[in-house]
Formats: structure tokens, C-alpha cells, sequence
């Protein structure tokens, strides 16, 4: 039995050992019949919880759309336009709009990237496009400190300053925030280096709500909708759900968490699956292109099957690794995990105020560590960043296969293939 996985932009088939019993985890079916120009008009022609973008645009000078870096599928092209148009129509001067990539704190996209990301030739030539520098001191105005949970608030200054706000996203599990869109493209999407680093450090991370399809309870999530109220005026969302084959199928436009929840709850019809049961053999991958260009990006792959993966299982996951390995802190990062181990690891950052910059990531590779066996196909990542993950290396997907069922006595296999996207529940 073959089948083929999420990976790079081409998929990955896989030739199962003849004696392996799959159980393929994979989105239900969705209608993606409807146009994606008409489910974008259909959400902004109906905002939730606030009036129409073009009442709210009457007399403003400024704009900024948030949009998502390149390692989300989001369709931009499809909806940045609209909204600039309807922007325009209500008087906004085109020179008072900006689109700002939510970086975080990865690295800008650029040139042909950027245009890759932007899907749109018009955007560009028609409004100001800029990247978020989290570490720009100049670009971010500071608004105190959340009261729960003592996170210091520094948001870029083009977004906060603006008179209209709109983030825009996609709507998918997150292995820490629960699921994406919406709250999180603003922080830590346009947040500044400090409050990204301080609700990614142990104390926020280790938190046991801090998961995947969790939001009540998850400090992230608080936290981000906390940040929500210290922000002057109404801030917006538009946010867009995608189907296994990366059709748009559904997209929630209004106040940015009403809005945001409505699209979680459809999400949660896919993307959240009932299993019944755990696995000693799981095979995954990193959802593909673009998510898959880096292992450091491969860490949300290995983390959102954990609810079916049993004790002293194995957990096998593919990824492209097209870019590599990621950050240079994310390499010492890992270089540490593999020098200390997991718990040296764990115990050198427990106390930290402030993480460095991408050691959650390597952090969150300790969840799947403590529960099984992690084993990697990349082939394209080289022996010397291999070295760096920490986990097994595979050369042969069928033979892999073949070894777990063998040493667990058990042929039952899970097969998720679209990774992270799909989120298994025993």
C-alpha cells in the first residue's frame, strides 16, 4: 500500500510494509465548490461583532493589514485586495496603507519571496509593504504589562498607530496557542522581542493548556487577548480556513476575537479528530510546503500527534527541510539539547524571565521526547545539522516502518498526511 505524505511542494509516497494494518488520519471531505473570491466577499459583507470595514473606514487616514510570514499557506492574494479596495472606496488614501508582515521574530521575507507571499502583483504597486523587525527598538511603541500573567506589551508602531487594524491569517491547530489567526498574528505575530520571548519562555511553555485546540485556560491565549484590550480603537480579522488541498472553504471577517472563535469552531470540524485509541507506530509529516522548509519548523509535526502516540512508541516523520535547519539560535539551542540532554535542558532554562530567541522550539521537541522514540526523514538536512535534532535518523521509510512493527509486536499503524494540520485524539 502506498501513500503519499505532505512534503516539500511535490508530496512524498511512501510504500508501506505489506504487513502494516493503517489507520490514515485526514480532514473529512470539505465543499470547495464556492469560489475563494466569493467566501472573502461573503465575509466581509457580513462582519461579526462590528460594523462594515467600510463604516468603520469613513474619515481615516491610515491602515495596516497584518498578513502572515511564508511559512503559512495563507491565501493573500485572494482577499488583500478586496480589503484594500474597500479601504480606498471609504476614503482612505492608498499612501495611509500599509501591509505589514507578521515576522514574529523569523526572518523577513524579501524580493521574490515577498511577492510569492503578497499573490498579488496590485498590493505591491499600489501600497506600502514592510516587514516586522521584532528586534528594531524604533519600530515598536511599548503599552505596559498584561496583568495575568506579566508579560511587558511592545507592538510595531505602524499597526498601533493606525486608525484601522485588520489581521489576517489562517485558522489552524498551534501546537502551543491552540490554533492560529486571528489574536496571534498580532503578538506574537508584530510584537517586539521581549514579549514574544517572555510568553515563550519555560513558565509559559511547560504550562499544561499551552497545547494544541486549546484555548480556555492556554496562558498564550490569554495572554494574546489581553495585549487585545490595551489597543486604542477597533481592531479587526479576517480569517481564512483551508481545506487538505489548500482550498479556501471558509473565511470569518469582524472584531478581531469574535471573529477569530467563529472561525475556530468551524475549523475544529476537520482539524480536531477522535481516534479512540493510542499507537506504537505513527507516521506524519510536516504538513509540506511551506511549513516544511526548516527542521526547526518540523518540531510542530512531531509535537500535535502526541494524543494517540504511546509510551515508548515511535513517532516517524518526514520533512523537506528545503531551507535547512533554521536560525543560528535555534542551532545552539539544539546544540545544548544535545549536549545537556533533555532534562540538563529543560533545568538551564526553568528560570529564565526572558527565553533566548527560538530555544521554545527545542523546548517543545521535549513533549514528544519524554513520551517515545522520534525518527527523521530529511534527507536533504546533511549529517551536520542531523547531528542537531536530537532524535533518529531514517534512511528508509518502509524499512522504519517495518523495524517498529517488528519491535512492538503490534502491525497497527497511524498515518497522518498532513502532519500538524490534523490534530489526533485517542
Amino acid at each position: 500500500m502506498k501513500i503519499e505524505l505532505a512534503y516539500g511542494q511535490g508530496g512524498l509516497d511512501v510504500e508501506l510494509p505489506a504487513q502494516a494494518i493503517a489507520t490514515v488520519l485526514r480532514k473529512p471531505a470539505m465543499d470547495a465548490s464556492r469560489p475563494a473570491a466569493k467566501i472573502i466577499q461573503h465575509a466581509l459583507d457580513n462582519p461579526i461583532g462590528t460594523d462594515s470595514l467600510g463604516h468603520l473606514a469613513q474619515g481615516a487616514k491610515t491602515a495596516c493589514i497584518l498578513i502572515c510570514d511564508i511559512t503559512r499557506p495563507v491565501p493573500n492574494g485572494e482577499f488583500l485586495q478586496p480589503i484594500i479596495r474597500r479601504l480606498t472606496e471609504a476614503g482612505v488614501p492608498a499612501a495611509g496603507i500599509t501591509v505589514l508582515v507578521a515576522t514574529g521574530l523569523h526572518r523577513p521575507n524579501l524580493d521574490d519571496e515577498l511577492e510569492e507571499l503578497i499573490g498579488d502583483p496590485w498590493v505591491q504597486q499600489n501600497v506600502r509593504v514592510e516587514n516586522h523587525y521584532a528586534r528594531d527598538e524604533d519600530s515598536c511603541v511599548h503599552l505596559g504589562v498584561t496583568q495575568k500573567h506579566s508579560v511587558p506589551v511592545g507592538l510595531n508602531k505602524l499597526f498601533v498607530n493606525a486608525e484601522i487594524k485588520i489581521a489576517t491569517g489562517l485558522v489552524e491547530p498551534h501546537f502551543m496557542a491552540g490554533y492560529s489567526g486571528g489574536r496571534k498574528v498580532i503578538a506574537p505575530g508584530v510584537a517586539h522581542h521581549e514579549t514574544i520571548r517572555t510568553f515563550h519562555n519555560a513558565r509559559f511553555m511547560e504550562h499544561p493548556l499551552a497545547s494544541s485546540c486549546v484555548l480556555d485556560g492556554n496562558p498564550l491565549h490569554e495572554t494574546q487577548l489581553e495585549i487585545m484590550r490595551m489597543l486604542r480603537g477597533p481592531v479587526l480579522s479576517l480569517n481564512t480556513v483551508l481545506d487538505e488541498h489548500r482550498n479556501l472553504v471558509h473565511a470569518t471577517y469582524g472584531e478581531v476575537v469574535e471573529s477569530h472563535l467563529q472561525a475556530v469552531e468551524f475549523a475544529r470540524g476537520s482539524c480536531e479528530l477522535s481516534v479512540g485509541r493510542e499507537f506504537k507506530t505513527i507516521l506524519t509529516s510536516s504538513a509540506g510546503y511551506p511549513l516544511d522548509k526548516t527542521y526547526y519548523q518540523t518540531v510542530k509535526g512531531m509535537v500535535t500527534p502526541l494524543g494517540i502516540l504511546e509510551d515508548g512508541g515511535d513517532l516517524i516523520i518526514v520533512s523537506e527541510c528545503s531551507e535547512g535547519f533554521g536560525s543560528e539560535e535555534f542551532c545552539n539551542a539544539q546544540r545544548r539539547l544535545v549536549e545537556l540532554g533533555p532534562e540538563g535542558f529543560l533545568d538551564s532554562i526553568a528560570e529564565k524571565s526572558l527565553a533566548d530567541v527560538d530555544e521554545w522550539q527545542t523546548e517543545m521537541q521535549l513533549k514528544p521526547m519524554r513520551i517515545g522514540k522520534i525518527k527523521l526523514f530529511a534527507p536533504k538536512l546533511g549529517p551536520d545539522p542531523y547531528s542537531l535534532t536530537g532524535v533518529e535518523p531514517v534512511e528508509n521509510l518502509t524499512d522504519s516502518i517495518a523495524e517498529s512493527i517488528a519491535r512492538h509486536g503490534d502491525r497497527d499503524i497511524a498515518v497522518i498526511p498532513e502532519g500538524p494540520y490534523v490534530v489526533p485524539f485517542a
